[in-house]
């Protein structure tokens, strides 16, 4: 009994000894079996001593175990590392961890966990939080409507038959690039870029569609000329950037996309910014400048045909444009050192929003500028019909109208049609015929006849040597059946018959 108790202690003994200095007993399932070392090694050991905030002992650990572990305990590890970092006032190793941890599994609110509180004064959390912490401000907010406000511009633009189609399709696409572009810089802004990362450089791709379009544009309704495929070269630019972005960043995933603004905010870098910042600046200018100077090229040398108000439409859009590049070039300076605020920020994104709601206020109020040369009638807004003449306009034009009828007369053109004199007018013939119809309660040709029958009829009563006939091609009529049959509508007697009462008396 004695000996095999002796027996037994001994085998406990060995066994003690084989934990004590680490070897792994492999059970008979080929499960291993912890050692006193492997277990003073392990998560749970560097969690208890978190937990008692020695936190001296549990990085170690947590750095031990970072090496071996799956996506989870990585997680987990990590922000164990932060927190610790933190709590030990280490606020660069605490940054880091945090960036490693948010390029596995990015959640910001993280940072709002209390044992930052001792670095959250620290510059570099400061930025970090104020980049990935969703936030708005009053510019976030008014950016986000005004590109509201461009898309369904662009959506009424494209739609409207009225608009001759080249023209709508190149005015609704620049006002679709500013909108994606000032939405882009909304995002940016609030920070939901990290939230929505295929929102990532969304509108860099047009970056070099700004001054084609507006070229080609004003080609199209300056010079009265077709596009052509050879027009299709100036989209060459765009065509080659937005390649380039598909393999460098569209074909990236949304947490490759994350990982690549992280990346850059580590680097000191504004996240929501390509990683070709100064080239994509640098090209971007001066694509603005040459464009904008065949533009005034085309301004300069085409303002024959156009209306007034056609022609103040034209150079106040590219005044905007103007401005806009003089500005940009500024803003490209202060993106490219990476200030994201002030005025010289703010200031081009305002005249795109400025051009937004021109180009939305022009729709509603003067819509036939749009096709320039190509005069049809349009309305953003087709449930306000008659948003277009003011009362105050409306009286004007009808005075306007009057002395083109009663002094000028005007009916006396026997080619006389309501583009003729919508255009002595300067306005829409739209307005034109709603002007007629609502002062005068009858139509353009009721109107016209009327001026012309009242002057027949004084020319009846007058004695003179003027026959029938020649009163008739006197007041613009082409032949005496027209001239009869008008004339007997208005007075219920023929020419003839008026003028014999007239002699009578």
């Amino acid at each position: 009994m004695r000996q095999s108790t002796k027996y037994i202690v001994l085998i406990l003994l060995w066994l003690n000894a084989m934990f004590a200095y680490g070897i792994v007993v492999k059970s008979y399932t080929g499960i291993p079996t912890p050692t006193a070392e492997t277990f003073k090694d392990s998560l749970d050991w560097a969690d208890y001593y978190f937990n008692i905030h020695r936190f001296e002992d549990a990085v170690p650990l947590y750095k031990k175990n970072l090496e071996d572990s799956d996506k989870e305990q990585k997680i987990h590890v990590l922000k164990k590392l932060a927190l610790s970092e933190a709590a030990m006032d280490h606020p660069e190793e605490s940054i880091s961890y945090i960036y490693d941890y948010f390029k596995i599994d990015f959640h910001p609110t993280f940072l709002l966990h209390e044992d930052f509180d001792g670095i959250r004064k620290e510059q570099g959390f400061v930025k970090l939080s104020g980049t990935v912490l969703p936030k708005f401000t009053v510019w976030s907010i008014f950016y986000f409507f005004v590109s509201l406000i461009g898309f369904y511009i662009t959506f009424v633009l494209l739609i409207n038959k009225r608009i001759d189609k080249q023209a709508r399709i190149l005015i609704g696409s620049f006002v679709f690039i500013h909108s994606l572009f000032i939405l882009n810089i909304c995002v940016n802004q609030t920070n939901y870029v990290f939230e929505f990362p295929h929102t990532y450089l969304m509108s860099t791709w047009s970056s070099f569609l700004y001054g084609p379009l507006l070229f080609l544009y004003f080609k199209r309704v300056s010079k009265s000329t077709d596009l052509n495929k050879k027009d299709l070269w100036h989209f060459l630019p765009t065509l080659i950037l937005t390649i380039y972005l598909i393999v460098t960043v569209y074909g990236f995933s949304g947490s490759q996309k994350v990982i690549q603004m992280l990346q850059r905010l580590e680097e000191g870098l504004n996240p929501g910014d390509s990683t070709k910042l100064l080239l994509l600046v640098v090209l971007k200018a001066i694509s603005l400048g040459v464009y904008a100077f065949f533009v005034h090229l085309i301004l300069t040398r085409n303002k024959n045909g156009l209306s007034k108000k056609t022609r103040i439409w034209q150079k106040n859009i590219y005044l905007i444009h103007v401005s806009y590049v003089v500005v940009y070039i500024v803003y490209g300076v202060y993106i490219t050192a990476g200030v994201n605020s002030g005025v010289f920020y703010h200031a081009p994104i305002v005249l795109m929003s400025t051009m937004v709601l021109y180009v939305g206020y022009a729709a509603n109020v003067q819509p036939d500028v749009f096709s320039g040369l190509y005069s049809y009638t349009n309305r953003l807004f087709p449930k306000y019909v008659k948003s277009g003449l003011t009362d105050s306009l409306s009286q004007e034009l009808k005075n306007n109208l009057k002395h083109l009828f009663q002094k000028e007369k005007l009916y006396r053109n026997n080619d006389i049609n309501l583009d003729m004199v919508a255009e002595k007018l300067d306005t829409t013939r739209h307005n034109t015929s709603q002007l007629i119809n609502e002062h005068f309660n009858m139509s353009f040709r009721e109107f016209v006849n009327s001026h012309r029958i009242q002057e027949a009829k004084e020319l009846l009563e007058q004695e003179n040597e003027l026959n029938i006939i020649d009163i008739a091609y006197e007041v613009g009529y082409n032949n005496k059946v027209s001239f009869n049959k008008a004339f007997k509508k208005d007075t219920q007697l023929t020419p003839s018959e008026y003028l014999y009462r007239a002699k009578q008396g």
